[in-house]
């Protein structure tokens, strides 16, 4: 049997609109928002698969639209994609190669959960610190980000250390998230650089 979600009202509108998962409004919700992606971006996708995400940024930008995950993605007309691992130290090489500039990075991932909410929690945050050292390596400065974690123990270290290296870091919390979900967004905006809030 399936998830309880798998027939929701977000998941039967996201299919009728042709878009892979639900999680399409939440970036749609994201750039009315904080307005992220502007329309000649380069934009980088974290844990692209399904690809809902990628359908988006197609439609947002006339720049190149990249996405990673761990397993290959269905072809999306306009979009370019990559079977690798954020863990691969040789992927943000990889990826500047081949787009140039990298305007714009967004990670929807999330790790497979368990069950039990600290040690998921704990994952989750992890995974945002590998995107943000991703981010770091690739974006121009002024660029933006954002990424998927959840609150909970570890969040604020996140959010943190995104603000040492974004003039702007602030959370949202998207009304298309399923309802109790801890999920909530950190935005970056204008990429300040690596070593920024170094000691």
């Amino acid at each position: 049997m399936g998830s309880q979600w798998g027939r929701d009202k977000g998941y039967r509108n996201a299919m009728r609109e042709g878009y892979r998962s639900r999680a399409a409004y939440k970036l749609l919700e994201i750039q009315q928002h904080a307005g992220m992606i502007r329309q000649d971006d380069n934009v980088v996708d974290l844990g692209a698969a399904p690809g809902s995400w990628l359908q988006v940024l197609r439609t947002l930008t006339g720049g190149r639209v990249l996405g990673i995950d761990l397993n290959p993605i269905a072809p999306i007309e306009g979009v370019e994609t990559i079977v690798g691992d954020l863990a691969d130290p040789t992927l943000p090489a990889r990826v500047k190669d081949a787009l140039g500039i990298v305007n714009v990075v967004v990670a929807d991932a999330s790790p497979k959960l368990s069950g039990q909410r600290s040690y998921d929690q704990a994952r989750a945050v992890a995974l945002g610190e590998q995107a943000l050292a991703f981010a770091c390596a690739v974006l121009k400065p002024g660029g933006n980000f954002v990424v998927k974690s959840f609150q909970g123990e570890d969040f604020a270290e996140l959010l943190t250390e995104v603000r040492t290296k974004f003039r702007s870091g602030r959370t949202y919390q998207a009304k298309a998230s399923r309802k109790g979900s801890r999920e909530i967004y950190i935005i970056g905006k204008n990429f300040i650089g690596c070593d920024a809030g170094a000691d």
